[in-house]
């Protein structure tokens, strides 16, 4: 195990395959192309140092925590952050490009819509 700053041990790489294993067969049919393309890119980067079981559920954790902003147990919350340093940095890019939502309260919306204002105060998330 190898120590990382304050002291945690990180059991990361758990040893060399040698079987490369055919990392498709885990796309999910409803999965869009950058989501798979990120997972995918995760499994393959650390395809020859993680058992295949081992690795397909760290893929899918690493999914939950991008695109869905899912919570872990903080050990596991560092080790995936550990394994996706360089993994992700095209869909990051690309996310930073996209519309963001934009929400307007209850009680703004009522009132533009009272006063005939077309457009209430907005709040960007």
């Amino acid at each position: 195990m190898k120590k990382h700053g304050r002291g945690v041990k990180r059991a990361i790489i758990v040893k060399m395959t040698e079987a490369h294993w055919d990392v498709e067969k885990y796309r999910s049919p409803y999965e869009s192309e950058d989501h798979w393309f990120l997972k995918r890119d995760f499994m393959l980067a650390h395809q020859d140092r993680i058992p295949e079981e081992r690795l397909v559920c760290l893929a899918q954790v690493y999914f939950n925590i991008e695109l869905m902003g899912c919570k872990y147990p903080a050990k596991t919350m560092e080790q995936v952050a550990y394994l996706a340093k360089e993994v992700g940095g095209s869909y990051k890019e690309k996310k930073k490009t996209l519309l963001k939502r934009t929400f307007v309260g209850a009680a703004d919306a009522a009132g533009a819509k009272v006063s005939g204002r077309s457009a209430p105060k907005k709040q960007s998330c």
